[in-house]
């Protein structure tokens, strides 16, 4: 459905996008992780063929967007951050008005308002003036804008900005739904959102993707060898001379001394992280050992790397504003 062939956008001096590849399959629903400043919004801009770049080509649905770019527009919905409203309007005339500029037949305009008014959850507000709207229902207006000519590939530009937590699942549950129908591509800072969303990630930073892949395998990625962590109370070279014995483990690391307490005859609390093979279940071995030693042990647990690990490790260095 989308293939970019290494794209470049600069403005002045400043390169916001550089020297990017890659494609997305017709059905998918990908997300493009980033601090400020990493690129996210020019590449949807580019995408939605707002902005031209300065190198490289994008195809829609293998229309170059700057040779065919009427047909391609067709085939788009935009979702911007800032989704321009009209505030003296009522709901009902913006998006007849917008229907009416993307060309969607008069018979079939009202029909279709109906439809996105009840996907998006705008059916109590549609005779409201726009500029008396919540934020989060101006939202869910842009967003039924967005969908009122049956778009193809729906571009979304920070879809949860100014939502409550119910409004961001119910747009969550919308976004899935969507999925089904069309192609769904998201910019987003959200890691909770892309997790939650998208079967697959790229993660932008200095305007170049860093890395892609589903969320699942990205984070497995950064997991490599199991962690295992411990709490025990004894002598912690002794913890440590017997941890290293355990079938299986790699590394033993004093973390330090645990949050609070003293264990049984005033023995200090301290943490072990212990690396093992992938595959190694250490833990009975681990609890063993202290049982048999008399060392109180009060936490014995895998350590979970989440996407958020990998998006610091990937993004640590300070983006440009």
């Amino acid at each position: 459905m989308i293939k970019v062939e290494h794209v470049t956008k600069r403005f002045a001096s400043a390169v916001a996008v550089a020297d990017i590849s890659f494609e997305v399959l017709r059905g998918e629903i990908v997300g493009f992780l980033g601090p400020n400043g990493a690129g996210k919004t020019t590449l949807m801009r580019l995408l939605a063929t707002y902005l031209a770049p300065t190198q490289g080509r994008v195809f829609i649905d293998g229309l170059d967007v700057f040779l065919h770019s009427l047909d391609a527009r067709r085939r788009i919905g935009y979702l911007p951050e800032n989704a321009p409203l009209y505030p003296e309007m009522r709901v009902d005339e913006y998006l007849s008005f917008r229907a009416k500029l993307k060309g969607i037949p008069r018979r079939k305009r009202r029909e279709r308002m109906e439809e996105v008014k009840v996907l998006c959850g705008l059916k109590d507000v549609e005779r409201c003036i726009i500029g008396q709207l919540s934020k989060g229902y101006g939202r869910r207006l842009a967003l039924a804008d967005s969908l009122i000519h049956s778009p193809e590939l729906l571009i979304l530009d920070e879809p949860m900005v100014g939502l409550d937590p119910n409004q961001i699942r119910a747009v969550r549950e919308l976004i899935g739904a969507l999925g089904r129908r069309v192609t769904v591509v998201l910019a987003t800072h959200s890691l909770a959102e892309a997790e939650a969303i998208c079967q697959r990630v790229f993660i932008m930073n200095h305007g170049r993707i860093v890395a892609s892949d589903s969320p699942e395998h990205l984070v497995g990625q950064l997991q490599g060898n199991v962690s295992v962590v411990a709490e025990i109370a004894g002598p912690p070279d002794e913890v440590v001379e017997r941890l290293r014995c355990v079938s299986g483990v790699l590394t033993v690391q004093l973390v330090g001394p645990a949050a609070s307490g003293l264990g049984r005859g005033s023995a200090l609390w301290r943490r072990y992280r212990l690396g093992c093979h992938p595959g190694t279940d250490i833990r009975p071995a681990v609890f063993g050992i202290a049982a048999t030693q008399g060392w109180p042990l009060r936490e014995l647990s895998l350590e979970v790397f989440e996407l958020e690990d990998v998006f610091i490790k990937l993004t640590a260095s300070v983006g440009r504003g």
